[in-house]
């Protein structure tokens, strides 16, 4: 696997005093434009606020509860709304993939910039819709909260152990199926072995 996708966790220990360059920001702008896009409709909008700006408050004035004692640290904060029809459910389910390949583009290209990018679904949807103006047809579906990490030792100590917890996922063997489901997939490797603990 890439070293950035293996490098790749969502951190809540930001430093508050650490600013995002222009040109970094832009750059994982570009990487959430630059997603596939169902029928090239490009559904996929951003508000961007920056720590400081009124546009970061109201993003975190949105936020539940659990968020709000983390995300006012990282650097921006960006909403990705896409379309809400659901009357129509091939372009409302388009619309949330479209927003989860953007939302994975950024991420990496936040971490290519020597950034961390948190996903997080924790807001309130209509006061996010009310405070941006959010028109009818669309919805905020994801929020990226994006930072540098701080050091450990000046982080509230509860953020910092949640941040030290293991970074654990289901092995392949588990999830991967071949003709029909729950029967294994194995591509002729070692990934469809059992794991063994060391």
């Amino acid at each position: 696997m890439h070293p950035l996708l293996a490098g790749r966790w969502s951190a809540r220990g930001y430093d508050p005093a650490a600013e995002i360059a222009p040109t970094a920001l832009e750059a994982i702008l570009e990487a959430g434009r630059w997603a596939p896009t169902g029928g090239g409709v490009q559904p996929v909008r951003f508000i961007v606020g920056l720590r400081g700006d009124v546009t970061f408050t109201g993003i975190v004035d949105g936020l539940k509860r659990g968020n709000q004692s983390w995300v006012p640290a990282a650097a921006a904060v960006i909403v990705l709304c896409t379309t809400d029809q659901p009357d129509e459910p091939k372009m409302h389910d388009y619309g949330a993939i479209d927003v989860g390949l953007a939302a994975g583009q950024m991420i990496i290209q936040a971490q290519a910039e020597g950034l961390n990018a948190h996903p997080l679904g924790g807001f309130r949807s209509d006061a996010l819709t009310d405070r941006f103006t959010i028109p009818a047809g669309m919805r905020p579906l994801l929020i990226l909260a994006i930072g540098r990490i701080a050091d450990a030792l000046t982080v509230d100590p509860d953020i910092a152990e949640r941040d030290r917890r293991p970074r654990t996922r289901l092995p392949l063997a588990e999830i991967t199926y071949a003709d029909s489901w729950g029967a294994p997939f194995s591509s002729g490797g070692t990934f469809g072995l059992p794991e063994v603990a060391e």
